[in-house]
C-alpha cells in the first residue's frame, strides 16, 4: 500500500447535531475518538430468493472488529448525501457494480457502543454474484429471515445494526 493511498481514519465526516444538521467536519478517526455524531447508512441486502446478506467484520475495522452485521454500509463522507452513500456502500461492500438504487426506509439517533450517529436505513435487491471487500468482510452468507432469527442469541453482532434491524422488524 503506498503512503498516498487515504486510510479509512482520514476520511473527512461531516460532524451533525441532536437534529442532523451539519455542525462541522472533521477526520473519521477524530470523530470516532473524540465521539463526535456523524452521519452512516445501513443497507439490507437480499438475494433474488429475499435472503439477507449477513457477514462478520474483519478483525481490523475501526468499530466493531469481528462482529456479525445484518447490514452493509458504513459512514457519510462529508457532502456526501445518505442516498449516495447509501449506494457506494453496498456496491463496495458486495463488491458489485450496477446496483439499483437502494430504497430509502427510515432514519433514527443511534446512541449507544460505540458512540453517537444518525443513520439512515435501507433495502437494496442484489441478484449478482456478491464479491466482498476482504479488507472488510472476514465471512459472508445469505440467511433466511429464520435463519437470522436463530442466530441473533448465539452470535455477536454489532450494536448499531443490531438495534437497526430491532426498529426494521417493529415497523
Amino acid at each position: 500500500m503506498s503512503d498516498l493511498t487515504p486510510q479509512p481514519a482520514d476520511e473527512v465526516l461531516d460532524i451533525v447535531d441532536e437534529q442532523d444538521r451539519v455542525v462541522g467536519r472533521a477526520p473519521r478517526g477524530e470523530a470516532y475518538a473524540r465521539g463526535l455524531r456523524h452521519r452512516c447508512v445501513f443497507v439490507l441486502a437480499r438475494d433474488g430468493e429475499g435472503k439477507i446478506f449477513v457477514h462478520r467484520r474483519t478483525p481490523g475495522k475501526l468499530v466493531f472488529p469481528s462482529c456479525h452485521d445484518m447490514f452493509v454500509g458504513g459512514v457519510v463522507g462529508a457532502g456526501e448525501s445518505y442516498d449516495e452513500a447509501a449506494l457506494r456502500e453496498a456496491e463496495e461492500e458486495l463488491g458489485v457494480s450496477g446496483l439499483p438504487a437502494p430504497t430509502p426506509l427510515f432514519r433514527f439517533l443511534y446512541e449507544g457502543p460505540g458512540g453517537s450517529w444518525w443513520s439512515a436505513v435501507y433495502e437494496v435487491r442484489c441478484e449478482l454474484p456478491v464479491s466482498p471487500q476482504v479488507s472488510e468482510v472476514a465471512w459472508h452468507g445469505f440467511l433466511s429471515e429464520e435463519e437470522l432469527e436463530e442466530r441473533l442469541a448465539d452470535w455477536d453482532w454489532v450494536p448499531d445494526g443490531r438495534e437497526a434491524y430491532r426498529r426494521l422488524r417493529s415497523r
